[in-house]
């Protein structure tokens, strides 16, 4: 059994992360035909989706699944239970404790409850379980199970009891949360289920196998139910409970809420703008969210409280999950006034999720605004529905299909079992939009500060310039490295090799608060967005209001909102906004000021003033107030304003009354993104940043800056929105009202009491400064600015993003670059202790290691007895470093130097070529990034290891972009692409939004090369523990955690400094929760970030590390000086560079690198004899040998507090803390070992070979491990054309005919999930209806989402529609297609891509390469192609039209297509109907390439004359 409530109390492990993904599915009865067979399917879409859940550690508990069915009243009426006619009695579980005297107190309050309502308890059954059947941890958890049933008063109506039930229920929740007699165990073991009039939930923590015989009443003939809503849960870690499985009482849901902290405040906040004639007093209900439970429950909440309320399914549903309503989403005006109408009072509730909902009548499907979840549904001749995360959960024959769709983006279905009709997203959301007159009512009264203007010219510049810079702390790096690119250019500064100085609480300087806390972003459990290619889904726009009245009843009141197109405000607009009494808006400004004098408790005071003032404000009827910290002088000193935000922000969330007023902040503070994005996450809803602008001012008349002010000012305005969208977007979210309030940020060395006054919420996990720390930083250069001699600080450079002599202290300076450089030129061993000697002893402690030492054994042992160096290095490798990124010199070196100390090196994220495959320069790791460059199935076969990036350090949550200046004809010949066009790598894997997501594409690579270990590299942040347990359980092989601090590319300067957390607390909590989960043992365990020295080593190992990475340092060794000029490709070194002249200057050597590491494994040994240990495995995780070093070196220092990092978990004693086992991959019998059997002759003699095979939904990435085969034999050459050609009949699985060689050809008769044709090399894949189908092919969906992705080359032919995202990052393959959804030919680098119908929106963004021809049968093509990149014409071109032709014809040939067909029957008018879309950027080079060949014929035809 776990000790949870210990590693909680003193570990690193936080509940608050846990995360889950899942599958979810829906079986119905259009026409509410009640039966068993509806159950009895419902159980099969589950068991069907068994590798959508998980199993734990004992690999028999399951994560959780359960079913949510309609009320079986003739099955309880067959119990023997006395009930009433239908719809008069509500029935549920109830989860109740074990023990007998919890128990029975638990049903005393109950009954209690149910009197006091007026109810009364009918009948309670014991309801029989099979307890068997569970594992360990199941069982542990196990609660008692009764079925309660309850009847109301004489005459009571089925809607008035089930408002009662809600009612009851919610008072009973809340009478067992507040109770002082029950524990906090007994209070998490009472649960009630369900209970309801119309619906009754069975489920458990168990698996999808699990749950009929579990619950004997599911496998009884009479419990009948014409809707079946299943869920299978994949929890990240392994401590999920039975109340958290689904369904809920509404939804199941299968996604991640990334803004569920700011949700749940923001619901709390709107307690007093809640009224409701049908609930009655609603705080006897308060909290509408249930504490301590899930982010999906957390939702249902939401959802059951506003349906009760009186909002229909579909209104709740849009209110909490609104589609985009931009421009670039094809709706209509009315529907777009409903949702700006909406999101007045109701954030989205953000992140990537199907949602499958039912009340018990009606049940339906919506989508995220992203589509970053699949959802197919199919409808067959007898009225039976089904919708679920993929095709095939249930056999149908062919012939009995009548529709097959797939829910898109945003959209809503919902089917009526009692009418027995089906509403689709447009009539759904007519009704919805027609219901009030929301727009007259928004045109009214809603104003726009973009329309206002005023006679009044608020100047820019400042009284006392000089003086308030050095106040907030100005100096020249913020203005020259961030506030002049971002003025001059509009964009956000870039910066290179990563972050060596101190972390805010370990600095000797004065620090601003921002820097003491780091961004939070998406890995693995959801997907960052892509703000620029994407931009159809992201919003900056808010308001600026309040809200008296109740906002459950529709009004015209609460539309008094002013708009803003963004949230930033210039002097002019702060101005307008002061000023807007005539308007009917009243504001006040308070003060953000505190007595210097008074120190810490000066600034507590002014605080807690201001929070009171900010209550009165919203008491006197004030719309909006003004936090301002204008008026700085001698006796008045500035509240940070991060702090006066969030303070004012949760005193006004408990106070109830944070709706009735909105922050605007006037602050000499902020400067860059960072600082804003905490102002916004932090409550604030729009910033004035009055500062920074006259720093632009005076910066435009000094001349620094080329431009008039206003242009300047734009610019800048522009970067720190483009710098926002980034920060939301690295956490999956995308609109701005959801982010306000959200809190995406932990703190890294704050106190415990400051977080809890004034960042409630906010993880803190090394302790840290108090207010008194505040006020003396915010103090030290106040006091300077007001004596008379104090030195401008424009002209002083802090060192903070370059080393400068004075500056803040970094690991890398020229002393420690210039020792490690001569040690390991000189094979000095000496000269290395030198090295590790100044690193070990520097003057100033930078990393959490440096506070963490080891006191040698009592008994010491001899070095001989130790491992040896070999041993040692075999555990070394080398960062992940792209051939594209860094030069082929460097790239190769590093290669040859690991190869021959037995390490690995690792080839980043562009591919190898292959010739170097079978020498000593070929790196033994294999990258898997999000571009999927050169991931061929040759490249995956040559590999010792696969490495999935999920996130780097240096740039968490992003994605990148190699410039086109850069791609010479190796890198793109590397890379599968063309020299010259510029090749982006996507914030996600589009592969990967969910952890089950993830487990499928570590099956794909592990059956192209299974005797590859799959590893998967995450950033340090918190809760990455349990996304690493998600990630143990999803079957890698290895986890590598890196720290912030590392990094050696280019990036944003705000992510190398303000994202992701130190190493150490990563490594920490990864090594504590997989030993927890007791998972720690079945995969090793890497990390890396500006590990150094031998004692680095130790200390990693001691945290939980059993692999080293190194990458500054191999850097620095083969040459590199930290000028930190990688991203300009001006290397004067020769590493960082593709230019050849610079590429000759470079002097490193394999050689060098052998002697750094051979020197760190023999400093490595002597640490161990030291320690009185024979090898590194005995000290793996054994946190219990590290101590904490204290020091005094500031007052900041001596409040640091590591405890959490060293805690020692108690089942380290009986589950393994270092790698023991290998991971079990389940590879035995998939098909592919039939394929490879029956085609061995064909694989090894080219012998054609004809193969049928009927397929499921369960076979999964079909032809991935036959391809193995065939490239280790072929390489990328493969076999002769169709030497293997496969028929298969069925549902495929997901990534169906992944990698697929060349000489394979595989045609489907039927229909396939997402992934089909996934790193596509050379391979043939042919995908049509059965032919006894009837219904049309170019109607209905064929193929799931992501299709095509990374493919490389190849062809595909699919007679029918496809979902989103198809042919993305495709760099060679041939595509065609009768319809697809959004996001089509995104990233696309190469190869053709023919749509024959419609597509979805967002067509071509980010495409730089190849050509797509699409069949404008709408004529409104150009509205949903993304322009940014491409441009559009019509098929004018002789060999346009030849090649779409014959591309058509071998659509016809393979698929028979009726609309092939008629579109080649009437060639001559249907090819006027095409347009051609070709990338801006590939359309010049290739006519730079015929300009250079008509160049050499006319030179050739000179030279014969």
């Amino acid at each position: 059994m776990q000790d949870l409530k210990s590693a909680i109390q003193h570990g690193l492990y936080d509940p608050a992360y846990e995360h889950d993904a899942c599958g979810v599915g829906m079986v119905l009865h259009m026409k509410g035909a009640k039966s068993h067979a509806i159950v009895e399917n419902g159980l099969r879409v589950l068991e069907n989706m068994t590798h959508r859940g998980a199993e734990n550690a004992d690999n028999k508990s399951g994560d959780g699944a359960g079913i949510m069915l309609q009320i079986p009243h003739e099955f309880i009426l067959l119990q023997g239970v006395p009930v009433p006619e239908k719809g008069h009695y509500g029935t549920g579980l109830v989860f109740l404790p074990k023990g007998k005297a919890e128990l029975e107190s638990c049903m005393i309050t109950l009954t209690q409850h149910i009197e006091k309502e007026g109810l009364k308890l009918l009948a309670v059954r014991d309801v029989p379980v099979n307890s068997e059947i569970l594992g360990e941890m199941a069982l542990c958890n196990e609660p008692h199970i009764k079925q309660i049933f309850i009847v109301g008063e004489e005459g009571m109506s089925q809607d008035e009891l089930e408002h009662r039930l809600y009612i009851l229920r919610k008072k009973i929740e809340k009478e067992i949360f507040n109770s002082k007699t029950f524990s906090m165990a007994t209070k998490r073991s009472f649960y009630v289920v369900s209970l309801s009039t119309k619906r009754i939930i069975y489920k458990g923590m168990l698996s999808s196998e699990q749950l009929r015989h579990y619950y004997p009443d599911l496998l009884n003939p009479h419990l009948t139910s014409a809707i079946a809503l299943v869920h299978s849960r994949f929890s990240t870690n392994t401590f999920p409970t039975w109340d958290l499985a689904h369904p809920f009482r509404m939804v199941a849901h299968n996604g991640e809420i990334n803004t569920i902290k700011g949700n749940r405040l923001w619901m709390e906040a709107r307690e007093s703008v809640l009224k409701s004639e049908l609930l009655g007093n609603i705080n006897d209900i308060w909290p509408v969210v249930q504490p301590h439970m899930s982010d999906s429950a957390s939702f249902d909440n939401v959802l059951e409280f506003l349906v009760m309320s009186g909002k229909s399914l579909p209104h709740a549903m849009a209110m909490m999950v609104p589609e985009s309503w931009n421009d670039k989403n094809p709706i209509s005006t009315e529907l777009k006034a409903f949702y700006e109408y909406h999101s007045l009072f109701m954030e989205p509730w953000d992140g990537p999720a199907t949602l499958l909902f039912s009340d018990g009548r009606y049940a339906g499907g919506l989508l995220d605004r992203n589509g970053l979840r699949p959802a197919r549904y199919l409808m067959t001749k007898n009225d039976v529905m089904v919708v679920a995360s993929e095709m095939g959960v249930l056999p149908f024959e062919p012939s009995e299909i009548k529709e097959k769709g797939r829910l898109r983006p945003g959209k809503m279905l919902m089917v009526d079992t009692e009418t027995g009709t089906i509403q689709y997203d447009a009539e759904l959301k007519e009704n919805l939009a027609k219901a009030y007159p929301y727009r007259e009512w928004l045109s009214k009264n809603r104003i726009s500060l973009d329309d206002i203007s005023s006679g009044r010219t608020p100047k820019y510049s400042v009284d006392n310039y000089t003086k308030l810079l050095k106040v907030f702390g100005f100096y020249k790096e913020d203005i020259e490295k961030i506030i002049i690119p971002m003025a001059a250019e509009g964009k956000e500064p870039t910066a290179s090799m990563g972050n060596d100085t101190p972390i805010a609480v370990l600095s000797n300087k004065p620090q601003r608060l921002f820097t003491y806390f780091r961004q939070l972003f998406a890995q693995v459990t959801n997907p960052p967005i892509d703000p620029i290619r994407e931009e159809l889904v992201m919003s900056l726009a808010g308001y600026i209001g309040s809200l008296h009245k109740n906002i459950l009843e529709p009004m015209p009141e609460h539309t008094k909102m002013v708009g803003l197109s963004n949230p930033f405000l210039s002097n002019r607009e702060l101005d307008l906004l002061i000023h807007l009494q005539y308007k009917g808006f009243k504001c006040e400004v308070l003060p953000m000021l505190f007595d210097p004098k008074q120190g810490g408790t000066g600034l507590e005071k002014a605080i807690d003033t201001l929070c009171k003032q900010a209550e009165k404000a919203v008491d006197n009827g004030n719309n909006y107030i003004i936090l301002s910290d204008r008026g700085i002088d001698p006796d008045h000193a500035a509240i940070p304003s991060l702090l006066a935000v969030s303070a004012v922000h949760h005193y006004l969330i408990e106070r109830r009354k944070r709706m009735q007023i909105d922050i605007v902040v006037e602050s000499a503070e902020p400067r860059e993104v960072m600082h804003f994005a905490l102002l916004f996450g932090y409550g604030a809803n729009a910033v004035n940043p009055y500062l920074a602008l006259a720093v632009i001012e005076d910066l435009v008349k000094k001349g620094d800056i080329q431009l008039d002010f206003y242009t300047a000012m734009k610019n800048y305005v522009k970067s720190v929105n483009k710098g926002l969208l980034k920060t939301m977007s690295k956490m999956g979210i995308s609109t701005l009202r959801s982010y306000i309030g959200a809190q995406i940020f932990e703190a890294i060395g704050i106190s415990s009491p400051v977080i809890e006054k004034y960042f409630k919420g906010t993880t803190s996990k090394i302790e840290g400064i108090d207010l008194n720390d505040i006020a003396s930083d915010t103090l030290e250069a106040f006091y300077e600015a007001f004596e008379d001699d104090f030195v401008d600080p424009s002209l002083i450079n802090q060192g903070i993003y370059a080393w400068r002599r004075n500056g803040e202290y970094h690991a890398w300076n020229p002393e420690t670059i210039s020792k490690l450089q001569m040690a390991t030129r000189l094979g000095s061993y000496k000269k290395f202790r030198e090295y590790t000697e100044s690193i070990n002893k520097k003057p100033e402690k930078i990393f959490l290691r440096d506070f963490l030492d080891f006191d040698p054994a009592k008994k010491p042992i001899d070095i001989s007895e130790v491992e040896s160096v070999s041993a040692i290095t075999k555990r070394f490798v080398t960062g992940a470093m792209s051939f594209g990124s860094i030069s082929r010199e460097a790239h190769e070196a590093m290669a040859v130097a690991m190869n021959a100390i037995g390490g690995k090196s690792n080839t980043g994220e562009g591919g190898e070529l292959p010739e170097r495959f079978a020498t000593n320069a070929r790196s033994a790791i294999k990258q898997v990034a999000s571009g999927r460059f050169g991931v061929t199935t040759e490249y995956l076969i040559n590999a010792d290891e696969i490495q999935i990036k999920i996130a780097q350090g240096a740039k968490p949550g992003e994605g990148g972009q190699l410039p086109g200046f850069k791609v010479d004809k190796v890198i793109a010949k590397t890379r599968h692409s063309i020299p010259g066009i510029s090749l982006i790598s996507p914030p996600p894997h589009h592969d990967i939004y969910s952890i089950e997501d993830l487990a499928q594409l570590i099956f794909d690579l592990k059956s192209v090369n299974p005797i590859a270990q799959i590893s998967v590299k995450l950033v340090s942040e918190s809760g990455v523990g349990t996304v690493a347990a998600g990630v143990a359980k999803a079957k890698a092989d290895r986890i590598i955690i890196s720290g912030c601090e590392g990094g050696t590319g280019a990036s944003p300067a705000s992510s190398i400094k303000h994202a992701g957390l130190p190493l150490e607390i990563g490594l920490a909590e990864v090594q504590q929760t997989l030993v927890l989960n007791g998972l720690r043992g079945q995969v090793y365990l890497q990390s890396d970030g500006q590990l150094k020295t031998g004692h680095d080593i130790i200390v990693a190992t001691m945290l939980g590390a059993e692999e080293y990475g190194f990458a500054t340092s191999a850097l620095i060794v083969l040459g590199c000086i930290m000028m930190r000029k990688c991203h300009l490709n001006t290397c004067p070194v020769g590493v960082a560079t593709q230019n050849e002249e610079l590429r000759k200057k470079f002097i490193g050597r394999s050689e060098y690198l052998v002697n750094y590491f051979n020197f760190l494994a023999a400093e490595v040994r002597e640490y161990l004899a030291m320690l009185g240990v024979k090898s590194l495995d005995e000290i793996v995780g054994r946190t219990d040998l590290l101590k904490y070093v204290k020091s005094d070196i500031n007052k900041k220092v001596e409040k640091l507090d590591l405890s959490r990092l060293l805690y020692f978990p108690t089942e380290a004693k009986e589950n393994a803390i270092h790698h023991i086992k290998n991971q079990e991959h389940k590879l035995d019998d998939v098909l592919d070992r039939k394929l490879i059997t029956t085609s061995r002759m064909a694989i090894d003699k080219t012998m054609p070979i004809e193969i049928s095979h009927v397929i499921r939904n369960t076979d999964r990435t079909v032809g991935a491990m036959l391809s193995g085969e065939i490239a280790k034999k072929y390489g990328n050459t493969g076999l002769p054309t169709d030497t293997i050609k496969c028929t298969f009949q069925g549902s495929a699985g997901q990534s169906f005919g992944a990698f697929l060689a060349h000489g394979v050809t595989f045609r489907l008769e039927g229909d396939t999930n997402d992934y089909a044709g996934k790193g596509l090399s050379g391979g043939k894949i042919i995908i049509v209806p059965p032919t006894v189908s009837s219904f049309r092919p170019e109607e209905n969906i064929i193929a799931g989402n992501t299709l095509l992705y990374g493919a490389t080359s190849g062809e595909i032919y699919i007679n029918g529609r496809v979902g989103e995202r198809f042919c993305v990052r495709n760099s060679g393959a041939t595509a065609i297609v009768e319809g697809a959804g959004d996001h089509c030919c995104e990233y696309m680098t190469g190869g053709r891509t023919v749509v024959l119908g419609a597509t979805g929106r967002n067509f071509a963004a980010g495409m730089s390469g190849g050509v797509a021809y699409v069949y404008n049968i709408n004529e409104d093509f150009d509205y949903y192609c993304n322009m940014q990149m491409v441009e559009l014409s019509l098929i004018e071109d002789t060999y346009d039209s030849r090649e779409l032709r014959q591309l058509i014809t071998n659509h016809y040939v393979y698929t028979n297509s009726p609309l092939a067909k008629h579109i080649l029957d009437h060639w001559n008018t249907e090819v006027e109907r095409f347009m051609k879309v070709t990338p801006i950027e590939y359309k010049k080079v290739l006519q730079d390439e015929k300009l250079e060949a008509i160049k050499k014929k006319i030179a050739q035809v000179e030279f014969d004359y």
